[in-house]
């Protein structure tokens, strides 16, 4: 038994079943036996590969994104370019690279990268070191001012809590222990105030709040608001929560997340309605799929260029690629891309305007 379960388990012992959330806090996050406290999880040795892993199209494609919405706010001579969970630097890198000939642009950005991962932030130190980052612990760490950021999958790692509907009321999805063995469990049906909007939600069915996704949305949306500038939210999942979507991977295939407690990653999938109404007042897209916003900003374009100067196995990887990052039955559908920008601002390009 791992040393972080033992802690899970005489921890329960003392205090009773932990929430999802706080399971996933500790999993993730404990500083001696959390998992992204102790690995590099990214690429074909880790547990999982994410868009800009995959090609340098995504990053590049982004930080144009970028440069076009300063250039549309009228190139404000300072802005702070934020990334939430950077991986390795891979996007901001790829980014930078692609935006170097813009004129003005780099010279107004000053780079801040919010992570709680030791082992990842030496790496984005190093990828991006030419850039000379400043490093934040959380969003309301950034220094004040007009504001880019992108949030390419890091809502899915906030603690969730789950519900499961009953006739009285809502159950929370608990976890207890049976011996060595951590196990599911619920607790008696209450209100839940912040599902008070749910009346569609049948007896049985599930749904996952995410409070800390909210705070930081919130967050988001007002410094973007007051400030100006621009926030790029890209993962997977739509704009309500029904069902069990939390999750655990380890070694690229999933595993049961009360497994194997510290050496699996764990997600779930984001709500993104919750962060848009969360976010105001800043104005919120529509909800786009990833494909659909890639194609947009021209990736089948810039596909075809990097194609002509490849062959053979470099070809068929670049080809499969952009099939993986675009194609609905690949990354292009599950995953979605939503921007907020100031009220009454223009729209950040690649999206449609959200619901008003």
């Amino acid at each position: 038994m791992s040393a972080l379960k033992d802690r899970l388990i005489a921890r329960i012992a003392r205090t009773g079943p932990l929430s999802v959330a706080d399971y996933m806090a500790e999993c993730l996050l404990h500083p001696e036996h959390g998992y992204y406290a102790t690995r590099d999880p990214l690429g074909a040795a880790g547990d999982f590969i994410t868009a800009p892993e995959i090609s340098q199209m995504f990053g590049e494609l982004i930080g144009l994104w970028l440069a076009q919405v300063w250039m549309d706010q009228g190139a404000p001579a300072r802005i702070l370019l934020a990334e939430l969970g950077p991986g390795r630097g891979t996007l901001m890198a790829d980014a930078l690279r692609a935006t170097r000939a813009v004129p003005g642009f780099h010279d107004a950005l000053e780079l801040h990268l919010v992570e709680a991962s030791p082992v990842l932030r030496a790496a984005q130190a190093a990828a991006l070191a030419d850039h000379a980052p400043a490093f934040h612990d959380s969003v309301a760490d950034l220094p004040e001012g007009p504001v880019l950021l992108i949030a390419n999958e890091f809502f899915d790692a906030l603690p969730i809590r789950q519900f499961q509907r009953q006739d009285q009321g809502w159950s929370e999805r608990m976890i207890g222990a049976e011996g060595d063995r951590l196990i599911w469990g619920l607790s008696p049906p209450a209100p839940v105030a912040a599902l008070a909007d749910r009346p569609e939600v049948t007896e049985g069915q599930i749904v996952e709040t995410c409070a800390p996704a909210e705070a930081i949305a919130g967050e988001i949306g007002r410094r973007v608001a007051a400030n100006g500038g621009a926030a790029l939210i890209i993962d997977y999942g739509d704009w309500h929560s029904v069902g069990d979507t939390f999750q655990a991977l380890r070694g690229h295939a999933p595993i049961d997340p009360l497994e194997a407690p510290g050496t699996a990653d764990l997600t779930a999938h984001v709500a993104f309605g919750p962060l848009a109404r969360a976010a105001a007042p800043a104005q919120a897209s529509a909800l786009t799929p990833q494909g659909v916003f890639l194609e947009r900003l021209g990736i089948t374009q810039r596909a075809q260029t990097l194609a002509r100067v490849l062959s053979g196995d470099a070809l068929e990887a670049h080809v499969a690629a952009h099939r993986r990052l675009t194609h609905p039955q690949e990354m292009g559908h599950l995953f979605r891309a939503l921007a907020l920008s100031p009220p009454g601002g223009p729209l950040p390009p690649g999206l449609d305007p959200g619901p008003t």
